[in-house]
Formats: C-alpha cells, structure tokens, sequence
C-alpha cells in the first residue's frame, strides 16, 4: 500500500491555489491507485513543539553521548512522532504559498523541529552527513503571487530552493515541481494559471501512480 502524505503550508483554505492543486493532484493519484492511504498534516491546525527547554537539552545530549532525562526523553520522542510521517510515507506532497519571498513561518518552524541527526539525516566521519528519506518521491505546489520565472525575479525566489535543499539534504532526490503564478494579477490570469496548473497536476499523478 502507497502512503500519500499531504503537509498543508497555507492557512488560506478556501482559496488557496496550492492547496487547490495539491488536491486535484491527490484526488486523481488516489483514482489511478485506489489502495493508497492519504495522511494529511495541516500546519496551521497542528501544534508544532518549540524548540527550546527540554527537546533543545536533549538534542545536544544526544549529540554529546550524553544519556538523556526522562523529561529530554518524553520531548524528543514528541519531535520523533512528528518526523515519523516522513519515514512513513511513499510520496511526500507540500502545498506551499510565497510568503516574502519564501515559505510559511509553519513550515519553517516544522522543517526546524523535525530535521535533527539520526531523525531525519546521520553524520558519520567516514560519509559525513547522509539523508535518510530513502525512495520516496515529493511533489512541492507552490503558489506565487507575480511570474517568478522572469530573470529579474528569480534571484527573489527562496521558496522553491529552500525546499529542494532542504528535500535533499534528508534523502529525496525525486522531487516534482507545480507551480501556480500570478495569483494577485486579477481573477482571470488567477483562473487561468490555476487551470493550466491543474492539467499539469493531473498529467503527473498519471506518471507517478
């Protein structure tokens, strides 16, 4: 059985168009595989551990051989239930807004707390640090307000090369890309590019299930 899980970035959920066309990707992925499991995590509706007191004191433990507390314990374990939707899953898909020119504070906060040695990546002097997502294939949807493929834009772009480093630097290599763009140009150049992006969706949920 295929594992989708769907990590929801923006809080806009009636008109968000990357969670538009994340579903109809999901919706069409589900129709070709029929047995797949879809796991959805809303960013805005979950409650996200900060990172500091016990979880941060158990983080330098484990990186010093230090045994951790019972309270250390109990916060990492919390850190590692969050990151284990990762391991779980086959494909990975973000639904990703712009925001200043990168992501969602929710996903970033999420990417800080889950992304830590021997959760989400290893370090050994002999390979030095390794992912350890391994065969999972991640489908990001961003959602831009301008054309962020024009030459003088592209330098402002730190949302889709943050998530490719960040998907690689833990294991994932097959990553796909949608994108819809210029969603604050009026309601017909919105409708358009969402349409054109949809087909696009559906044309990869074609190839990958």
């Amino acid at each position: 059985m295929t594992v989708l899980l769907h990590i929801e970035c923006s809080p806009r959920k009636q008109r968000s168009a990357s969670l538009e066309i994340a579903r109809q990707f999901i919706a069409r992925y589900q129709r070709n595989a029929p047995d797949t499991q879809v796991v959805t995590l809303d960013l805005w509706n979950l409650d996200l551990p900060e990172f500091d007191g016990p979880v941060m004191d158990a983080k330098y433990a484990g990186l010093s051989g230090t045994p951790l507390t019972e309270e250390q314990d109990a916060a990492w374990t919390t850190l590692k239930d969050l990151a284990a939707h990762l391991h779980q899953a086959n494909v990975l898909v973000f639904s990703v807004p712009l925001w200043n020119f990168a992501v969602p504070y929710k996903l970033k906060h999420f990417i800080d707390v889950v992304s830590q040695k021997d959760v989400l990546f290893e370090f050994s002097p002999e390979h030095g640090l390794r992912g350890l997502l391994h065969n999972k294939t991640a489908v990001n949807v961003y959602a831009r307000g301008m054309d962020y493929s024009e030459p003088t834009a592209q330098p402002m772009d730190f949302q889709k090369p943050y998530m490719e480093a960040w998907l690689g630097f833990i294991g994932v290599t097959d990553v796909h890309s949608l994108y819809v763009e210029k969603t604050i140009l009026g309601p017909d150049v919105d409708l358009a590019s969402r349409q054109n992006t949809t087909g696009q969706a559906l044309a990869l949920a074609d190839r990958l299930a």
